[in-house]
């Protein structure tokens, strides 16, 4: 039976403004599946705009069918777009991951938490005028609320933000969210834990 795997998110994980072909999950499917690994199509359970909160209710709707041998969960930005505060995103991002655990069968090993990527570097942010140095900041804050949450959980962990802030090139063309040529940097860095995950 292939391995089912789901993916958690938001924009980046739905691969805003890219063909669904260039999306991150779809590209690690396929570097798994050239590994020898047979896996599902990715379950994607994400849309633009979403925070930490409305994944949650997302998941609720959703028609999820555990245990999933590959979770990823990939949340935050938009908490830090509309300015909440990190205990807020701890406390519901904890929840998430508790979730996400529950739904590959409590193996958190099977859970790979992937980092917020820095949007502040981007064109759409430099002609909005934002701070970027201001963004990248609390972006860091959620990142090591993340990678402190998966830490603890057992879950493994991604650090796809340094990709993000050395290529603000490969944009799509709104500006603001990857390019597929960037979506396959950050599969790059995750297949290693992907792959751990589902040996």
């Amino acid at each position: 039976m292939p391995i089912p795997y789901l993916a958690l998110g938001d924009s980046y994980t739905i691969g805003e403004a890219v063909p669904a072909a260039g999306r991150w999950p779809a590209q690690l499917v396929r570097r798994l599946r050239a590994r020898g690994v047979a896996i599902d199509d990715a379950q994607i359970v994400a849309v633009t705009g979403w925070t930490t909160d409305e994944l949650s209710a997302g998941m609720g709707a959703a028609a999820l069918s555990p245990p999933y041998g590959l979770v990823t969960l990939l949340i935050g930005v938009n908490n830090q777009y509309r300015g909440r505060g990190a205990g807020e995103y701890r406390d519901q991002f904890a929840r998430l991951l508790r979730r996400a655990i529950g739904l590959a069968g409590g193996r958190a090993s099977h859970v790979v938490v992937v980092s917020i990527p820095d949007w502040g570097v981007t064109r759409f942010a430099r002609e909005q005028g934002r701070d970027g140095a201001c963004i990248a900041h609390a972006l860091d804050v959620y990142n090591a609320i993340a990678r402190d949450e998966a830490g603890r959980g057992g879950a493994r962990w991604v650090d796809i933000t340094p990709v993000s802030r050395r290529h603000p090139e490969l944009l799509a063309e709104d500006g603001l969210h990857p390019s597929a040529a960037q979506y396959a940097l950050w599969t790059e860095a995750i297949l290693p834990a992907a792959a751990a995950a589902v040996k």
